[in-house]
Formats: C-alpha cells, sequence, structure tokens
C-alpha cells in the first residue's frame, strides 16, 4: 500500500508518535460524545479496556486496563506516583532521554531512587542488575523502557523481566513506543505494569495515556498516590464500579473513539504480528537503502527496533534544519536527534506508513544529497 497525501495532510509523519493515521481513524471524530451515556462508557471505553488486556496476553482474571488523560508521559507519572509506597525505592535502567525522564518523575516525587545509566549507545547491563537487587534489598520497583526512541534501541526486556521477578520485585515497563506494535505477553514476562500511548503503534491521535496492570498487584497501591489527578488506583476503580467505563473526570471523548477504531484496525491488518512484520519491512527498506545513500544507521542491527532509526549527521558541515524543510516541502516530516553525544536526526517507520512511502522517502533523500551546504540549494 502507499498512502496518497493529496487527500489528507500535505506530510506523511514519520516520527515516534504523533503518527500518520487512517481517514478513518480521523473520519470517527467528526462526532461528539457524552461522557455520561452508556453508549460511551460501556461500548467504547470498556470494549477498549478490555481489548488492551487481550492485546497484552493477560486475560480479564489476572489483569486489567487503566485509561488515563494526557499524555504518555502523564500515564508514566500517574504510574510512578501510585505504585510505590513510601517506604519503596525505585530502581531505573537508563540508555536515553526517556530512561532518564522516569528517574526525573521520581526525583520530583521525592521517591527514593537508584539509576543505572548506561550511556544511549549502549543497552542495559543484566548482570550488574542481577548484583544489584541481590545486594540491595531496600529496593522495591524497577522500571525501564522498552523501546528507547532517543535512538531506537529495543531493550532486553525479557531478560530483565526474568531477573527482576527471580528476585519478587515489582516491573514496572515503559512501552510507550513498543505495546502494538512489538508481540508482547505480560503474563510471561510477569510485568506488573506496562504503559504505552493512545498515539504510538496502536495508531490512534494523542490525549490519554493506558496500563495494563495485574489485578493483583493494582489493588495493592490503594492510598499510595502522590497526586489526585493521577491516582492510578482511583481512577481504575471509578472504571471498574458503578456506570462502568466512566473516567473521574473529563474524559478525551473524541480521542477513545478514534482509538476505538485504530484498534478495530489493528484486528483487521491481522494483529500485532502482522503490525510488527510492516513495521520490520518498513525499517529494513530504511536503514538499507539510507546506508546507500551515505546515512548509515547509529546502532548496530541486533539493538535496533523497528520504531525509529537514528542516523548519525554524514559529514561535519550537515545542516539539519534545511535538510528537515527540504524533505517536508516533499511531503515527510522527521525527528531532530536526542543523542547526547552525537549530533543525529531519526525516521520512525510506524503509522499507517508502508514500505513504498519508505522508499518515496529515500527518492527525495536521494535529491536532498550529503551537501554541507543544504541551505542554498534550489528547491
Amino acid at each position: 500500500m502507499v498512502n496518497t497525501l493529496e487527500d489528507e495532510n500535505p506530510y506523511l509523519l514519520l516520527t515516534p508518535g504523533p503518527l500518520s493515521t487512517t481517514p478513518s481513524v480521523k473520519r470517527v471524530m467528526m462526532r461528539d460524545w457524552c461522557t455520561w451515556d452508556d453508549d460511551y462508557n460501556v461500548g467504547v471505553v470498556q470494549e477498549i479496556r478490555k481489548e488492551l488486556v487481550r492485546l497484552a496476553g493477560g486475560t480479564d482474571e489476572t489483569h486489567t486496563a487503566v485509561l488515563m488523560q494526557g499524555s504518555g508521559t502523564f500515564s508514566v507519572e500517574a504510574v510512578i506516583g501510585s505504585v510505590i509506597p513510601e517506604d519503596g525505592k525505585l530502581l531505573v535502567l537508563a540508555n536515553g532521554a526517556y530512561g532518564q525522564r522516569l528517574a526525573k518523575i521520581a526525583e520530583r516525587l521525592r521517591i527514593p531512587l537508584e539509576v543505572h545509566d548506561t550511556g544511549d549507545l549502549k543497552p542495559p547491563d543484566v548482570e550488574h542488575l542481577c548484583r544489584t537487587l541481590t545486594q540491595d534489598t531496600t529496593i522495591t520497583h524497577v522500571a525501564l523502557v522498552h523501546g528507547e526512541t532517543t535512538t531506537g534501541m529495543l531493550n532486553p526486556l525479557p531478560e530483565i523481566a526474568g531477573v527482576v521477578k527471580e528476585v519478587g520485585r515489582t516491573l514496572i515497563v515503559d512501552a510507550m513506543c513498543t505495546f502494538g506494535g512489538i508481540p508482547m505477553d505480560v503474563a510471561e514476562l510477569e510485568a506488573d505494569f506496562v504503559i504505552s500511548s493512545a498515539n504510538k503503534c496502536i495508531q490512534g491521535v494523542p490525549g490519554f495515556g493506558l496500563i495494563v496492570a495485574k489485578r493483583e498487584a493494582l489493588e495493592a497501591t490503594e492510598g499510595c498516590a502522590r497526586s489526585l489527578s493521577l491516582d492510578l488506583f482511583d481512577q481504575w476503580k471509578t472504571m471498574e464500579s458503578g456506570s462502568g467505563g466512566k473516567w473521574r473526570y473529563t474524559s478525551p471523548t473524541h480521542t477513545v473513539r478514534a482509538f476505538a477504531q485504530a484498534l478495530t484496525e489493528l484486528k483487521e491488518e491481522g494483529g500485532v504480528p502482522a503490525r510488527c512484520a510492516r513495521y520490520t519491512e518498513n525499517q529494513r527498506v530504511l536503514s538499507e537503502g539510507m546506508a546507500e545513500l551515505g546515512y548509515p544507521s547509529l546502532l548496530p542491527e541486533e539493538w535496533q527496533s523497528p520504531i525509529i532509526t537514528a542516523f548519525p549527521f554524514p559529514s561535519e558541515g550537515f545542516e539539519f534544519r534545511p535538510f528537515y524543510e527540504r524533505l517536508k516541502d516533499q511531503g515527510f516530516v522527521i525527528y531532530p536527534g536526542k543523542v547526547t553525544d552525537r549530533d543525529t536526526f531519526r525516521v520512525g517507520t510506524i503509522g499507517n506508513v508502508f514500505p513504498d512511502d519508505i522508499r518515496r522517502l529515500l527518492d527525495a533523500v536521494a535529491q536532498c544529497g550529503r551537501g554541507d551546504s543544504l541551505s542554498n540549494m534550489p528547491k
């Protein structure tokens, strides 16, 4: 498939979210919904929650899902601020900006914290994690980012989860850019809290985040929250009881309805394995094509996720802004880099994007070349 730009946006969003959505996802937002009606709360919200548990590999008996207003970071803060008790301690495995954000949230909430930072270009050290958890019994929770979009690295979640659960600690997974796009079995991983957002691999639009949690782990957090609006337990309890599906405060109805449509389209595509296969092919076409054009990927292939790929600047005089503008004029929006010690830019391969779209991007990159003075090139 190939996107037709004429009938939609003037460009594709090749970013890790917000991302390009289908016309049908956008179309359902043209209707208003009442937050009190059963056709919204029961017919839409509750069905979303059930489907999220199923996608994660859980069951209604063992797992549950909570929806939380705001961007994905709001949901990350809701989890960190709601599930760690006053006498708890958090260990964060960081190898990029989003792992550091986990630590920053904990610091702001005055939660006792230890950070294992392996730098932007290395995965977490599993052996170091094992030694630390064995020696420091005050650590109660471990948090990590599954797909670190600073570089596009896919962190070794199964290995990390195995270590964390072997010593009986609570595992928090920021799966913001992987849930719905990379197969995940929360029951097999024994992950306690998995966090994502509406505008990532399920291909909805921004407005709320989501948490899939072990029922037992979530029930144990009553009274732990450090915030009123980001109280995860209270949000869950309200959605579970009464009319069912009701949010404590005004819900982003249009975004929720778009997400329901996106879930339907995920199922029609063939589920998470089929979507992962498409994203993986997108990324393969991108990385091989960019290498041929003189833009090798930042990461080795074995660490690379199918979500987003970082590329070092090809020369010392390379100018990102004119490169970005040239690609935008031709229908593609990419991302600046976030790596701390390297000049990079990033290209996302998720959303309503297909291999032929990536080939058209490569044609556009070829027209830009690798020159050091793109700002002087004719458009």
